[in-house]
């Protein structure tokens, strides 16, 4: 019987360590000076084939059911977890680009969309809908990050840093598991804005 007893234990802790094995990095809070996110962004005529792309991982993976969505969809905290494999639930995407920088974070909406708010230095638990997930961003140099991990191991991650003195934004955006990379994708953003002008300043 203790035998048993110990087998089953053992499984139970290998079962535990497998759920909570991989963790986000912590980011910098503090921003890299000279660098400011903030404008209004348009994304290139020739990138704009990045936006399908990213409809169609998503789609694949939950099934052909729409994943990009509006965080107008987003209800009340959910009671419990679901299961893992719905990280892209997080992720957004448009041709239109909106970022504030403010002194403590990133405000951030495509095409109009409900803002998503971001904290230098974050970390903490985020949900779309009944789906939640763990986020981390901040400042890795001179480029943000944004790490979102979901409970079957999925890591979906953002990446935003300036080009050409300012005047061109990049986001390249990654889905892995494990070894496994399920999507990358880079999408090139022009400024919209005379440089130095910040969004709702």
């Amino acid at each position: 019987m203790n035998c048993r007893v110990f087998a089953l234990t053992a499984i139970l802790l290998g079962l535990a360590a497998c759920g909570t094995s991989i963790t986000l990095a912590q980011r910098s809070a503090a921003t890299p000076p000279g660098v400011d996110l903030s404008g209004q962004w348009l994304l290139r005529r020739d990138a704009v084939e990045s936006v399908e792309q990213i409809a169609r991982a998503g789609a694949k993976a939950v099934g052909d059911e729409p994943i990009i969505r509006s965080r107008r969809e987003t209800g009340t905290r959910p009671a419990r977890r679901s299961s893992g494999g719905l990280v892209h639930v997080f992720l957004e995407t448009g041709a239109a680009l909106k970022i504030t920088q403010t002194a403590d974070g990133l405000f951030i909406s495509f095409d109009r969309a409900v803002v998503e708010e971001y904290r230098f230095g974050e970390m903490r638990e985020v949900n779309v809908g009944p789906v939640t997930a763990m986020r981390s961003s901040g400042w890795d140099g001179g480029s943000y990050i944004i790490q979102t991990l979901d409970d079957d191991g999925e890591i979906l991650t953002e990446r935003y840093r300036l080009q050409e003195d300012g005047r061109v934004l990049v986001r390249d955006v990654f889905i892995e598991k494990g070894d496994s990379r399920k999507l990358e994708v880079q999408q090139l953003f022009d400024r919209q804005e005379a440089p130095g002008e910040g969004v709702g300043r």
